[in-house]
This record gives C-alpha cells, structure tokens and sequence, in this order.
C-alpha cells in the first residue's frame, strides 16, 4: 500500500497540525525576514564608516551629525547619540552611546524572541496532540470491547504523533535560527561599538580635537 504523506502529514494532523504548519511557515518568513535585516550593512555599513571618519578627522562634526541623523544603521545611531551629547564631555558622550547600543540591541533581540516562543510552544502543542490523538485510541479499544482491529488502532496511534514531528519539527529549526541570529547580533553589534569608539577617540580627554 503507499502511503499519503501529504494525507497523514498535513490533513490528518488535525487541528494542532493546521497549526503547527501556521506555525511553520511564520518562522520561516520570520528567518528570511531576520537575515535580511540582521547584516553587516545594516548594523555597520563600511561606506558610512569610512564618511564618519572622514568627517571627524576633518572635525565636521555638524555634518557628522546630519549624516548619522539621516542613516538608520546600528553605527550611525551610535555615533549620533554621542555626538549630540559633545558639548556635555566624553563621559556624557560615552553614557549616551551605551544607552543608545543597549536600546538598539534590546530591540532587535526582541524582534527575534518570537523564534525562541514558538520554538518552546510548538513541541509542546505536538505533545497535546499526541496525547489527544492517544485518548482516542484508547476509546477506540474500548469501544471495541477491547478487540480493535490491529491496523485500525495502529493508523490512530500513527497519526497521534504526527503532531509530535510537525511540533518538533518546527521547535528544531526556529531554535536553531535564534541561536544563530542571536550571535550575528552579539558578534556585529560589538563590532560596530568598537568602531564607533575609535571614532569618538579624538573626543577623549588628553586627545587634541
């Protein structure tokens, strides 16, 4: 006999199937949505290092500002932050820069979060499933006066922990891209407060502006 595997797989999940599959598909745009904004460009584009440190060299820092005001990367909120607290000190520069990082990064990691809540709902939702689907069985045999047929019982069995692989199934691979996203953000976003104090160093105390 062959086997429907669209059948079993995505019609005879039944309801928690639908929604593991719902589920399924969200993480996947969520994944591609992720990669496309969680990249070098966008947290430290090299072309608006290069400017920035141009300017501040050449201390154009009203024109440093305007550009940073104007780009929306990681770097370019940083930097702007500090540089609008200039006239305050170092220390103040450095304070609102920290905020600024720590702001930036707390939203980013909350935009990824949703990965980390469907990858510990969704294994959950599939063992609901499957204990449902397993309550069936069991009235099942019961209302066979406990002589079910064989292949009847074991098809009920069968499709109760289909939820269980779509559940855990989802569970895999949005965990294992929030781990990942959650390291391109650690790694870029270090990277990218690195640069932004090399290019605020002229502003410290001892350094000729």
């Amino acid at each position: 006999m062959t086997m429907d595997y669209f059948d079993i797989l995505v019609v005879k999940g039944g309801v928690i199937g639908w929604i593991l599959w719902i589920m399924n598909f969200a993480v996947c745009a969520m994944i591609i949505e992720n990669f496309v904004n969680i990249r070098r460009d966008n947290i430290l584009p090299a072309d608006v290092f290069v400017q920035l440190q141009e300017l501040v060299t050449g201390k154009h820092y009203r024109e440093a500002i305007d550009l940073t005001s104007q780009e929306t990367s990681f770097l370019s909120e940083v930097i702007n932050a500090g540089l609008t607290e200039s006239p305050h000190g170092y220390g103040a520069m450095q304070r609102a820069m920290e905020e600024a990082s720590e702001g930036r990064i707390t939203r980013m990691l909350r935009h990824i979060e949703w990965l980390n809540l469907i990858g510990n709902i969704a294994p959950m939702l599939g063992l609901l499933g499957t204990v449902w689907g397993m309550i069936n069985a069991f009235f099942t045999i019961v209302q066979a006066g406990g002589m079910p047929d064989p292949g009847s019982l074991a098809n009920s069995i069968g499709i109760a922990l289909v939820t269980t692989l779509l559940g855990l199934n989802v569970a895999i691979w949005s965990l294992a891209f929030y781990s990942v996203m959650r390291h391109r953000i650690d790694a870029l976003c270090a990277e990218a407060m690195v640069a932004s104090q090399e290019l605020v160093t002229t502003f410290r105390p001892g350094v000729g502006k």
